[in-house]
């Protein structure tokens, strides 16, 4: 059963060496990072799922102890997904960054184990994922990494496009009060069209969280390079 869960940004900017010296600009949504992981703690679980979007080569799980890197934006820096012998695959980004808040919150409560999931998959098949996750320990914590949309701005990735703040809010507003509904009724057309990178996460989330009971709160919502980025914590 679902206990807890975290939502958190996954751009490797949330990571000070790949930031550099615009590391500052991300504080908020890093502080609020880390007290979401601290509520996961906080719940005792007996298992803790990091989630998170990935490309074909990415997807699936990977296991506690699975390592990924910054290597790709110039920064050498390894991180681990818990303690454990190294998997074949490398993490995909997003577990990488989730990989990094756990490592630098000093997680020890449970055995983690990663998901990367395509943001294609369809939303009836990310709430089936989601309540198999949920029930694969009596109390179940999950990590759940993911961005908003990517055209808030003329400089964003997708440049810039009028739906995106109304996408963003909603998806915000849902996330921050637990509305399972409300995150599974996200559009994943329109998800696609704004080049969101979380809607899959979500959803799975969504899934896991269906009959917990569990309460939401808004820790972070922001966009400071055109991406809607949010933080929330369930318990």
């Amino acid at each position: 059963m679902l206990v807890a869960a975290a939502v958190c940004p996954c751009p490797p900017l949330l990571v000070p060496e790949v930031a550099s010296g615009s590391a500052h600009e991300m504080d908020g949504a890093r502080a609020a990072c880390y007290d979401a992981i601290g509520v996961l703690a906080a719940a005792r679980p007996d298992r803790l799922h990091v989630l998170g979007p990935a490309g074909q080569p990415g997807r699936g799980p990977h296991p506690q102890g699975a390592r990924g890197s910054f290597r790709g934006f110039g920064v050498d820096l390894e991180v681990s997904l818990g303690k454990g012998d190294p998997a074949r695959r490398e993490l995909p980004l997003s577990l990488a960054v989730g990989a990094w808040l756990l490592e630098r919150t000093g997680w020890t409560a449970a055995p983690v184990e990663g998901l990367g999931i395509g943001e294609p998959l369809a939303r009836e098949r990310c709430a089936t994922a989601g309540k198999e996750l949920a029930g694969a320990a009596d109390r179940v914590a999950m990590l759940v990494m993911g961005d908003g949309s990517g055209c808030r701005t003329l400089k964003a990735p997708g440049y810039f496009d009028d739906r995106a703040a109304a996408f963003d809010a909603e998806a915000a507003r849902a996330l921050g009060t637990a509305d399972v509904p409300g995150v599974l009724a996200l559009d994943p057309e329109l998800a696609y069209e704004l080049h969101v990178a979380g809607r899959s996460s979500w959803q799975t989330l969504a899934g896991a969280a269906e009959g917990a009971g569990l309460d939401g709160r808004l820790l972070y919502e922001d966009a400071p390079y055109g991406v809607g980025y949010v933080v929330a914590s369930w318990s």
